[in-house]
């Protein structure tokens, strides 16, 4: 189910206006599915799935498709005992169905989605709040991506022929992967909702002064059908059919605004749901494997995902049940390990009301309220979440990408982090420091950092690396490097600082220029407050600017401990 909500996940509104394992090329062609026809995923090691498709047959059922690099197995069955039977077949790891609903008829020969008559196209091209916020505005006069670069865009399909999108699509490398079979025929993309365009949009609509211009409007966009028709629901062998192709298609990133239907959480100690996290972990790998950066929408249930209990949504495809679970439960593709989870903020840079968080779930976070963006036939439209957040993010991806073609997808990661602007907690679920919090992550992605030299917009340098205050003892020092800045430093130089440590009266902070200088942030005193999470503003116009500036943290009382967490210099 993709991410307008999660229980047909969030509703977006939408107002369109006018103008304004190697994978090889498939065609489906099959029987129609009898009724009680079920999907399978049938799990062996890698490279070893001869043995298991030869036991499909021989216990009722059908290979429908293989990814033997992975270990997965596609299988239809109508045999009640198909699953209990395989499970006994020597060489298989696990076996699960993969959906609760029987397969539908469209999944034996697939319509290919009609093309939509197209608006006039529009006159102009109005800059978005979204796009100022990351400073996407300010990058594009840098660099707007490479062509070299393609997104892979995981969703409902994506319009082709719309204007903002035409120059920027990748027909060549687009596809269907819906009901669990590679569909190559041309126009198997096309979208079937208006979702996966509105995604694209953002991504990288065209910067031709039409429309709108996405986050990385130079680099090429593919379209991956994963959802079905006329269910809509994303399942578990359609994502990982797509992520094999993502990997196979070299694809440089991949935006998948969903989650794996029809479970909202997959638990391990269910067969079924413990065989898609495996399908579905080994698929994400297989793509990171081949140098492809997952980035995922986190959901929109306002869920702490960092402590699960209770999910009254599942299953998705029949009829939902209220059931326990825990946090061994995932979402996926978003709680996979190697996927960058994205949440949502409005544009007064709080967390979207719908949008989902969790201490380490949440990489980073994104504009996702009524965003503006492509619909099919050649119109706009806008949604909100973390769907919308998304494609922000994998835009900025796409960017560094450009930048540094030989990046890799976790040197990636960490760019995107690294570069990220901080953001502090906006109510009272909110924990963590403004450099890193369960609301926002490593905070809000950064379009202009990406295009520059892997400093942070504004002319910021940080070092987020602990560094231990010992109780009443000598003090200790955090360094930054600054560099490509002219001249002094500014009159009004801030100062980010983010300690964790009990009762702060006990410390005392400098910020130390590359000459010696000392500037006082911080006396001691009697505070007995916790921590030093605020922003100092310093004089230090008299100071070159470039050269190594130090914070000095020194506690000069006994019994209290911590550490500096991370800080921050902004010219």
């Amino acid at each position: 189910m993709f991410l307008r909500s999660r229980s047909r996940l969030r509703t977006a509104a939408i107002a369109a206006v006018v103008g304004a394992g190697v994978l090889t090329a498939a065609t489906p062609a099959a029987a129609a599915p009898l009724a009680g026809t079920r999907s399978y995923l049938v799990i062996t090691a890698p490279g070893a799935t001869a043995g298991a498709a030869s036991a499909v047959a021989s216990n009722s059922g059908t290979v429908w498709s293989t990814y033997d690099a992975i270990g997965v197995i596609v299988a239809h069955s109508g045999a009640a005992d198909f699953a209990t039977k395989m499970r006994a077949v020597s060489g298989v790891q696990k076996v699960g169905a993969t959906r609760t609903s029987d397969i539908p008829a469209e999944a034996a020969t697939p319509p290919i989605p009609a093309a939509p008559a197209q608006a006039t196209p529009a006159t102009t091209e109005p800059l978005r709040t979204d796009m100022t916020q990351i400073g996407a505005d300010k990058a594009w006069a840098v660099n707007t991506g490479s062509a070299a670069v393609t997104v892979g865009v995981l969703d409902t399909g994506v319009d082709d022929l719309h204007d903002d999108l035409k120059a920027n699509f990748d027909a060549a490398n687009s596809a269907s992967c819906a009901y669990g079979k590679l569909d190559t025929r041309a126009g198997s993309w096309r979208d079937t909702d208006t979702h996966g365009t509105h995604v694209a949009g953002t991504i990288a609509a065209a910067r031709n002064g039409r429309g709108m211009v996405g986050v990385a409007p130079g680099v090429k966009i593919a379209s991956v059908r994963i959802a079905e028709k006329p269910s809509g629901l994303f399942f578990p062998e359609n994502t990982i059919c797509a992520m094999v192709f993502s990997g196979d298609r070299g694809f440089e990133v991949t935006n998948n605004s969903y989650y794996t239907d029809p479970w909202l959480f997959n638990c391990p100690d269910n067969a079924d749901q413990d065989a898609i996290l495996e399908g579905v972990k080994r698929a994400v790998a297989y793509a990171e494997g081949k140098g492809v950066l997952n980035v995922a929408a986190a959901g929109n249930e306002n869920y702490n995902l960092a402590s699960k209990s209770r999910d009254a949504t599942s299953p998705n495809d029949s009829t939902p049940a209220t059931r326990t679970v825990t946090n061994s439960c995932l979402s996926v593709p978003t709680e996979v390990s190697g996927v960058v989870s994205v949440a949502s903020i409005t544009s007064s840079n709080v967390k979207s009301s719908f949008s989902n968080y969790g201490t380490d779930k949440i990489h980073i976070a994104a504009p996702g309220d009524s965003v503006y963006s492509t619909v099919p036939g050649g119109r706009y439209g806008t949604k909100s979440g973390t769907s919308m957040a998304s494609p922000h993010v994998a835009g900025v991806a796409a960017l560094l990408r450009s930048v540094d073609p030989t990046a890799t997808p976790a040197q990636l990661r960490t760019l995107l982090a690294t570069q990220a602007d901080d953001l502090t907690c906006s109510d009272t679920r909110c924990s963590g420091t403004a450099a890193k919090n369960n609301f926002f992550g490593e905070g809000r992605v950064d379009a202009l950092a990406a295009v520059g030299t892997g400093t942070p917009s504004g002319g910021s340098f940080e070092n987020a690396n602990d560094v231990a205050i010992p109780d009443a003892g000598a003090a200790v020092t955090s360094s930054v490097t600054v560099s490509g800045i002219t001249g002094n430093a500014p009159a009004t130089l801030k100062v980010d600082v983010n300690i964790v440590h009990t009762y702060r009266g006990d410390l005392v902070i400098d910020l130390i220029a590359p000459d010696g200088t000392a500037f006082r942030l911080k006396g001691s005193g009697n505070d007995s407050a916790d921590n030093v999470v605020t922003t100092y503003t310093v004089n230090a116009s008299g100071e070159v600017a470039n050269g190594t500036w130090k914070l000095q943290v020194q506690d000069v009382a006994r019994a209290d401990t911590g550490y500096i967490d991370s800080w921050k210099l902004t010219f």
